[in-house]
């Protein structure tokens, strides 16, 4: 029996197994690929699927390569093509060209020359630059010039630094390193901020434009773009997508160099000139051949310049995805290990433990869902390993530890009572607990009319046989009908209802029981008869009031039973029935309870011996559906004789009962009540308590 000291001993054992299990797993790393995958999942269909207006890409794709290779200009492009195009964005906010100049154009000096005097004369263009984990001599001139000064916590460290060459790095507005790497799986999810190399602080490709438009600060050791604290993961932003395939705003570099040198056959096109000011442009490959397509939680082929260009649009728009810390995690893992040990421990029915996991699952994914579509990133395998490992733990020890305590309940219980209140018992083991609860139940005794003197009669290998055979069958009958059978006493049966499920129909499932087990009789006196055995009656008392229920007994030896003056008056209530000549009596506060279903009638007001206070009873004569109209016409004649009675209106009722006696000579209730008028009739004195029969017999 799981006890509260059981219980709370058992939920620690199994909420610490589980919770270092967990903790273990997710610490480390063992699920972290998973979890990427899931966190893919999220991206792909919980982002935003907005569209950015002061983005634009311009793509220099399979098309404009092709294209300008049939007027003569092969791939790699002498650096003038882009002078024209960094002219015509000269309006923009920033242009950011990713693509390393790092050695001088194989079309000589003045190639060069031409491109760096567009980057000087526009005054808004970003190149990138490379790290790299050689050492090598560093120009610290230039690293001085573009580090950033406050005191930043950085992850990544280099050796050196391979810049454009000088003709482009000292005329571009800002530098940054574009080189990023994926996560374990190869996916780009996040992106670093800042750079270390050597002791200095540099800043990534498009952190150097906020580097340079002095938007960032440092405050209590907590990144600020613009007074909005950035949400770092280990020194990384994490990039929030937008679902959409094409999120900013994307142009053809051949379209936008065919504009700017006025050879444009599209003279309606909306992107003059004057479309790009203000906004911020980037520049960046997407052929094929030129291998920059990076895979992202979004698409497995994602232009490298778009990975900048979104991580742009986050800082821009401080829109970013918020990474709950790990020890959020924790705790979720740990309220998820204690529940649902507490949980399933408390509930042993398999399929409302299988209701509490999915219900829990679901709720905890409704919860995750619901935070990342508020750009807040709690880990979700962390907590579903949790409650698998917690639920699995927790079956597993109920089903093989407590396993025995309910084979023992089961083989118990079942031998005397239905087995949906063994289930229930199994489910809720604290109502067999020793010492009992107060509850309303009905009681049932069945007795076999003068079995002892028939028994004298008899071989003991026949007594034993036609009482097996009797009580054999009113069990069976009392548990088809939802009673626990008490006890045998000799050769009556105590059987009672409401406990431990109390329900509407306890009085109802009483009576029909009763019933059906005085009808069973008949093919049991057939058999009886058949084997030269003598027949045999069973009378019948049933009574509903509060008794003690429970495990009554020693700690050795203990039996799940009634006690209280409940269980006395039903007892009582059957040895009246040879008082009235009657096979069923019920109590008044069992009859409270029944419906048009039985034929009842009242006995009257009754006090028994050792009671002070008088009963009222009935007489129980069968099921409305299944009693012959004679037993009908009885009923009605006694109720009509019985109300003359009670109104002292001798002369009348006798008649009454007199009249049914003709035709229902072994009548017992009549017989008894014209006893009763003719005593009166002669001149017995009338107390107050007239009406109330005094029983001096138990």
């Amino acid at each position: 029996m799981l006890k509260k000291k059981s219980l709370l001993k058992n939920l620690i054992i199994l909420s610490t197994i589980s919770y270092i299990s967990t903790v273990f797993l997710f610490l480390s790393g063992s699920i972290k690929n998973f979890e990427f995958k899931v966190y893919d999942l999220l991206s792909k269909f919980l982002n935003p699927s907005k569209k950015s207006d002061k983005i634009c890409l311009i793509y220099i794709d399979q098309f404009s390569i092709e294209e300008l290779s049939k007027q003569g200009i092969t791939w790699p492009w002498p650096r003038q093509i882009y002078a024209p195009i960094i002219e015509y964005l000269s309006e923009a906010e920033a242009v950011f060209v990713d693509i390393l100049f790092t050695e001088n154009s194989s079309y000589g000096i003045e190639d060069d020359k031409i491109f760096a005097e567009s980057i000087k004369r526009a005054n808004n263009v970003y190149l990138p630059f490379a790290l790299s984990k050689e050492k090598k001599n560093l120009d610290m001139e230039s690293i001085k010039k573009i580090s950033y000064k406050a005191s930043v916590d950085v992850k990544l460290h280099y050796n050196s630094i391979i810049f454009p060459i000088n003709e482009f790095k000292n005329f571009s507005y800002g530098l940054g390193n574009v080189s990023i790497s994926p996560d374990e799986d190869g996916i780009y999810r996040r992106i670093p901020l800042f750079f270390k190399v050597e002791d200095f602080t540099v800043p990534g490709f498009v952190t150097s434009y906020f580097v340079k438009k002095n938007l960032l600060e440092i405050k209590d050791n907590v990144l600020l773009i613009d007074k909005t604290a950035i949400p770092l993961n280990e020194g990384n932003l994490l990039i929030k997508y937008s679902r959409i395939e094409n999120p900013f705003h994307i142009f053809s570099f051949l379209e936008v160099l065919d504009l700017a040198l006025g050879n444009s056959k599209n003279h309606d096109s909306e992107i003059k000139k004057r479309f790009f000011k203000g906004k911020t442009v980037f520049i960046g490959l997407t052929a094929p051949g030129l291998f920059d397509l990076k895979p992202t939680p979004i698409s497995a082929k994602t232009p490298g310049v778009l990975i900048h260009a979104t991580a742009f649009e986050n800082l821009i728009n401080k829109d970013f995805i918020k990474v709950a810390p790990n020890y959020i995690t924790l705790l979720i893992m740990l309220v998820i290990s204690i529940f649902i040990p507490y949980a399933f421990l408390k509930q042993h029915s398999l399929k409302v433990n299988i209701l509490v996991f999915i219900l829990s699952g679901l709720i905890l994914f409704i919860i995750e869902v619901f935070l990342f579509k508020l750009s807040i990133y709690i880990e979700f395998l962390p907590s579903f390993l949790s409650l698998i490992l917690s639920s699995i733990g927790t079956l597993l020890y109920t089903y093989a530890i407590e396993g025995k305590e309910r084979s023992f309940i089961k083989r118990t219980f079942t031998q005397y009572m239905d087995e949906r209140i063994v289930e229930y018992l199994l489910n809720n083991p604290e109502f067999i607990i020793p010492g009992g609860q107060k509850k309303t139940v009905t009681v049932f005794f069945a007795d076999i009319t003068g079995f002892t003197t028939m028994s004298e009669r008899l071989s003991p290998e026949n007594t034993a046989l036609m009482l097996h055979k009797v009580l054999n069958t009113l069990t069976e009958i009392v548990i088809a009908h939802a009673g626990i059978v008490d006890k045998y006493i000799g050769d009556c049966i105590m059987a009672f209802w409401g406990a431990p499920v109390r329900t509407e129909l306890d009085q109802i499932n009483a009576c029909t029981a009763a019933i059906k087990c005085l009808e069973s009789l008949r093919e049991i006196n057939q058999e009886f008869s058949e084997k030269g055995l003598p027949s045999i009656k069973i009378k019948v008392g049933i009574h509903t009031g509060d008794a003690i229920v429970g495990n009554i007994g020693s700690d050795r030896l203990f039996n799940y039973t009634v006690i209280g003056d409940t269980v006395n008056i039903a007892s009582r209530l059957e040895s009246l029935n040879k008082f009235f000549n009657t096979n069923i009596i019920i109590s008044k506060e069992t009859y409270s309870n029944l419906t048009e279903k039985f034929i009842v009638r009242e006995l009257g007001v009754i006090k028994v011996k050792g009671k002070t206070q008088p009963l009222t009873i009935f007489e129980v004569l069968g099921e409305t559906d299944n009693i012959n109209s004679d037993k009908i016409l009885l009923v009605d004649k006694y109720n009509k004789g019985y109300s003359l009675y009670r109104e002292q209106r001798w002369n009348e009722a006798k008649e009454v009962f007199q009249s049914i006696l003709e035709d229902f000579p072994e009548d017992g209730p009549s017989k008894f009540y014209l006893m009763k008028t003719e005593e009166f009739l002669s001149g017995k004195e009338l107390t107050e308590e007239w009406f109330i029969v005094k029983m001096e017999e138990k």
